[in-house]
């Protein structure tokens, strides 16, 4: 199935997604929607928009004859912010260099939609038809929660199918597993003083550092996830006091708590609140206020989805991929969780690529991608 994958197309594909930018902050994906279409339309697709808030637009794609079993690609079209400075290419321009394809979202995950379309070009090319229906669900605000994306999408109705393929960077290996995520700010609450009296007040500064030492990369305790490993705690952000000469009356602390299949968001905080109660100090009060919460979410490694997916990659790659859990969490846990669809995540390029300075994607792993998913395609049964 590779030598029938173009290269060069599946790279146009790829810029054409990139070329369009859809940082998320501030969050505007319409524009993105234009060329989806251009690049699906070809194969014959029909097209549902999904607008949830204004600018945070959805596409629904599906390629198909409607009586067959139907095949998710959800892909999220929104990417994180660029700090120019510290880039040295055009985020945005899709260079090629040494074999690898330079710009926001190459990596996460415009590249994995790009080489999720190739593959139907690349069946045409190969003579061979998709066994299944494919719907693509290229969605708003993946980067920020999911809440104008997938999370909208399956609380319309609007997510059904057989199984859901999500090409996020992954190295190729198929995750079946994610940690979940609980986001929240940390209010530590002093009391005033002259900067020069400092014992004539409580620092909500003081209280914070005794806050971050019991949370940062603390022990939550509990048996360990054969592939999640352990929960974390990272305290990412710190914003406290009015000046310098003020003894801090306010002081927030961003908390980033990661989670393991069965945690709710009630069982995060409180895990949360026990570490800090546990400090013993009666001058420390502080509030709680949650400001993203992602369940944690895993897949049967045995589910024949996963097998069938393992077959299609060993065909094209000649080996068999790892199954893995990713510590960090996709919009793969509102399909699996709310929808109630096996979803496995698998895609080019690395998430050490993803989210940095001069993100890229090498050019033979979305060949790769784009070759597998061919495969899958034309043998995916339901």
């Amino acid at each position: 199935m590779r030598a029938f994958v173009d290269a060069d197309s599946v790279v146009e594909l790829t810029r054409a997604l990139v070329a369009v930018d859809t940082q998320n902050p501030p969050g505007d994906e319409r524009e993105v929607l234009g060329v989806c279409r251009d690049m699906l339309d070809p194969l014959g697709a029909t097209f549902e928009e999904f607008e949830p808030a204004p600018g945070r637009a959805s596409l629904l794609a599906t390629v198909g004859t409607g009586d067959r079993p139907v095949l998710i690609v959800n892909g999220h079209l929104d990417v994180v912010p660029v700090h120019r400075p510290g880039w040295t290419r055009d985020p945005f321009g899709g260079e090629i260099d040494d074999g690898k394809l330079y710009g926001r979202g190459t990596a996460d995950m415009k590249g994995g939609i790009a080489a999720a379309v190739e593959a139907l070009y690349t069946l045409r090319r190969a003579g061979r038809e998709p066994a299944c229906d494919i719907a693509f669900h290229l969605v708003a605000d993946e980067e920020r929660g999911g809440g104008y994306g997938t999370r909208a999408l399956v609380e319309s109705g609007k997510v059904a199918g057989a199984a859901c393929l999500v090409p996020e960077p992954t190295g190729m290996a198929l995750c079946v597993a994610e940690r979940g995520l609980f986001v929240a700010d940390l209010i530590v609450h002093g009391r005033p003083a002259h900067g020069s009296e400092p014992r004539n007040g409580i620092s909500a500064v003081e209280e914070a550092a005794k806050v971050v030492l019991a949370l940062h990369a603390a022990d939550f305790g509990g048996p360990e996830h054969q592939l999640l490993g352990r929960p974390t705690c990272n305290i990412g952000m710190i914003n406290g006091g009015t000046g310098h000469n003020t003894v801090a009356e306010r002081c927030v602390l961003k908390v980033d708590r990661r989670l393991l299949p069965g945690d709710t968001a009630a069982s995060a905080e409180a895990s949360v609140r026990a570490l800090v109660d546990a400090i013993g100090d009666p001058d420390l009060r502080y509030d709680i206020e949650m400001e993203v919460f992602g369940e944690a979410s895993e897949l049967d490694p045995s589910h024949p989805f996963v097998a069938q997916l393992q077959a299609a990659a060993s065909a094209v790659l000649g080996e068999a991929v790892p199954v893995i859990g990713m510590r960090f969490t996709t919009d793969a846990r509102f399909v699996r969780n709310q929808a109630g669809i096996a979803s496995v995540v698998c895609g080019p390029g690395e998430i050490a690529q993803a989210h940095i300075n001069d993100e890229w994607v090498e050019v033979a792993r979305l060949v790769d991608a784009a070759a597998v998913y061919a495969e899958l395609f034309s043998t995916f049964s339901g």
